[in-house]
């Protein structure tokens, strides 16, 4: 099943592949049109790709009171500031799918600051470069500022949460060296 190597590190996957794992591949192929090389890199080892994967849909996918394109904003982010490659790729092109604004995705993957955002949009994002660069400074007028912009305090974790799987996903993805799927930089433009 997999035919190129999607990170420097020579780890082959596991031949065969559990019938779920396969299973679950062929629903992301038909979904998305490829394998994620993230998904991918994991299959040396399902028990590291169930644990990513189960991470992963529950930030992302499961219940929130963020949207999908606001978690899709805080990867970008997230992932911009720890010059993520594969990580600004995918979820650049997240961001300008679920926007449905090309601009705006590559404006988050170059500078979030130059988009054109509401208020509560950038208190937000901002709050998730503070986490991602310096987490121990965050201060309860932190947290208070994102109250005021109508977040909760479930939100403001989410948002946390969601900054700390893409900081340890980036630095997996950056120091094992993958690349992102050739298809992402085509999507949604």
């Amino acid at each position: 099943m997999i035919k190129t190597q999607v990170t420097a590190l020579d780890l082959p996957a596991i031949d065969p592949l559990p019938e779920r794992t396969a299973a679950y591949l062929a629903k992301a192929e038909e979904k998305l049109g490829m394998v994620p090389n993230v998904l991918r890199a994991y299959l040396f080892d399902i028990g590291k790709l169930d644990a990513f994967v189960a991470m992963y849909n529950d930030l992302m996918l499961g219940e929130s009171g963020l949207s999908k394109l606001e978690r899709e904003m805080i990867a970008v982010v997230v992932s911009s500031i720890n010059r993520c490659w594969y990580c600004q790729v995918a979820h650049g092109a997240a961001v300008r799918d679920l926007s449905g604004d090309p601009a705006l995705g590559e404006a988050m993957v170059m500078n979030y600051r130059a988009a054109p955002l509401d208020a509560r949009t950038r208190a937000m994002l901002d709050f998730a470069a503070l986490v991602t660069e310096a987490s121990a400074k965050v201060s309860e007028a932190d947290r208070e500022s994102l109250r005021a912009h109508g977040f909760s305090d479930r939100d403001i974790f989410d948002i946390i949460a969601v900054v700390g799987f893409f900081s340890m996903s980036n630095r997996v993805a950056s120091a094992t060296g993958m690349q992102p799927n050739p298809e992402y930089h085509a999507m949604a433009r």
